[in-house]
């Protein structure tokens, strides 16, 4: 059996402990060479992850052998390695970023990294709905902590809402567990699949209802029409790095909508096949109009990069609604292509505010950034990418989703809503720009000088865009066995519970 599907927890599990004890906790230089050091070993097991899933093989790892139903599960597909490896190029981005000073602002800074992305590679890779829970609160305990490094008045009021939602949606997810057991008598993903199809009467509604609720805690992580009000102002912050590594977690949600209720409450669940698929389609819709209307109204660059992860939001949710596997492939392109292109414009944000002085990151007339033609293309190339324009994958990602509606009724509303998002982001980027880089008032002489680690670190994710569109052929591909990988998966859940290789 490999090993490889438990080392994404176990490396980032391991550091994050190493790190709060002598030698590393010593200096801050050791911190940083042991935590990117771990942050490239996982970039390399995930992409060694991606390489062995990417010609259909399906790896169920059982720890301690105990197999499921009744053990627990780890399962390494292509959907999973795909999210490993976006999560892997934001860690060592955002910690190449922090390394430069960001770091200095408290002190857990790298263990804390390394337990949210623990949660994160966990949640990706569990087969087991109670095991999702525990990775939801190890993601969210860090979060918490993160979101107020630095300290600071906005930082710890921003922080409280957060926290306070997300134990509400910690306790709801508790309620569906309960529920769903009940019902069903299991928590194994695939055992809950193929036990589902034969529920009646009772139980089949308290399954009903647990899956409703399912999608209320994930709809809350991925920032979806109502419960999106907290994602700007949260964002907006915390500092770069963390921000840009934030921007994952709306995909953990997206994720789990997929994954749970593609697999539990798929096309083949008999009386709950398509569970929230009524409720989908409108809440994409109306969370696309949200997004593009905070967009457009933002005051700032990172309240920008925060609405935009909402239009992202609203566009997943719109290709998880059509749930064709034309659409789930799509969704899958363009959440490559949004993630990182948020988390660029998050540490880019951050990286002008350093050059402003006290106007930060606002889009108000401050004084001239320093080095305003490097700083000034950079924003330009990741303005054209996240509004979607050729020759950047956000065009191509935004092209396949509009490509995916197949009945008039989803044409309509699709393009439409999809379209008006871009216009206006276009607008906004527009505004943004002329403002930041035109109307200045002055050099600034206080800027601190731009570190090259952090131009590189930006650069990382930047240069994502380009070459998705380059290598768009195989990525698409890819993409669309990712997809049949599923749809087969949720017809025959079973080969879930057989140990080993697929």
């Amino acid at each position: 059996m490999t090993h490889l599907p438990i080392l994404p927890i176990l490396i980032p599990f391991l550091t994050g402990i190493l790190l709060l004890l002598p030698p590393l906790r010593t200096t801050l230089t050791r911190q940083r060479a042991a935590s990117l050091s771990a942050a490239a070993l996982n970039l390399i097991v995930a992409l060694f992850l991606l390489n062995d899933t990417a010609n259909g093989v399906l790896t169920i790892y059982a720890l301690g052998d105990w197999h499921p139903p009744y053990g627990i599960a780890l399962v390494a597909d292509r959907l999973a390695a795909l999210m490993l490896v976006l999560t892997s190029i934001l860690l060592f981005a955002s910690l190449l970023y922090a390394g430069k000073g960001e770091d200095e602002a408290g002190r857990y800074f790298y263990p804390l990294m390394m337990f949210q992305v623990l949660g994160i590679n966990g949640a990706f890779l569990t087969g087991d709905l109670f095991n999702l829970f525990v990775f939801f609160e190890i993601l969210l305990i860090a979060s918490y902590s993160l979101l107020i490094h630095g300290g600071g008045k906005h930082k710890t009021r921003a922080a409280v809402h957060y926290v306070l939602l997300n134990l509400v949606g910690s306790v709801i997810f508790l309620f569906a567990l309960g529920l769903l057991y009940g019902a069903i008598g299991s928590l194994n993903m695939a055992d809950m699949a193929i036990r589902v199809r034969e529920l009646e009467g009772a139980n089949l509604e308290l399954a009903k209802a647990g899956g409703l609720l399912l999608m209320v805690v994930f709809g809350l992580k991925a920032a979806m029409l109502p419960l999106q009000f907290w994602l700007p102002r949260t964002y907006a912050t915390a500092s770069g790095p963390i921000a840009a590594l934030f921007a994952i977690l709306t995909k953990v949600g997206i994720y789990c909508l997929l994954r749970v209720h593609g697999l539990i409450f798929g096309g083949s669940a008999g009386e709950v096949a398509n569970l929230i698929q009524p409720w989908l389609w409108w809440i994409a819709i109306f969370t696309l109009l949200i997004g593009g209307l905070g967009v457009i109204s933002s005051p700032s660059l990172k309240r920008l990069a925060g609405h935009l992860v909402i239009v992202s939001v609203g566009t997943l949710l719109a290709a998880l609604a059509i749930n064709t596997q034309q659409a789930i492939s799509a969704a899958l392109f363009y959440a490559a292509h949004s993630t990182l292109g948020a988390a660029a414009l998050f540490l880019l944000s951050e990286l002008i505010s350093e050059q402003r002085g006290g106007a930060l990151d606002r889009i108000v007339r401050a004084r001239q950034v320093a080095h305003p033609l490097l700083i000034g293309v950079t924003f330009c190339v990741v303005a054209l990418t996240l509004i979607g324009m050729p020759p950047f994958s956000g065009f191509i990602g935004k092209l396949m989703v509009l490509q995916a509606a197949g009945t008039i009724e989803q044409m309509v509303w699709t393009w439409s809503t999809l379209l008006l998002s871009t216009l206006c982001a276009l607008i906004a980027f527009s505004r943004a720009g002329t403002t930041v880089f035109w109307r200045t008032s002055g050099h600034n002489s206080e800027a601190v000088p731009v570190s090259r680690t952090k131009y590189i670190s930006i650069w990382i994710l930047v240069l994502a865009a380009p070459l998705m569109s380059l290598f768009a052929g195989p990525i698409v591909d890819f993409t669309d066995a990712t997809a049949a990988q599923l749809e087969q998966i949720s017809r025959t859940p079973a080969i879930l519970l057989e140990g080993g290789h697929r």
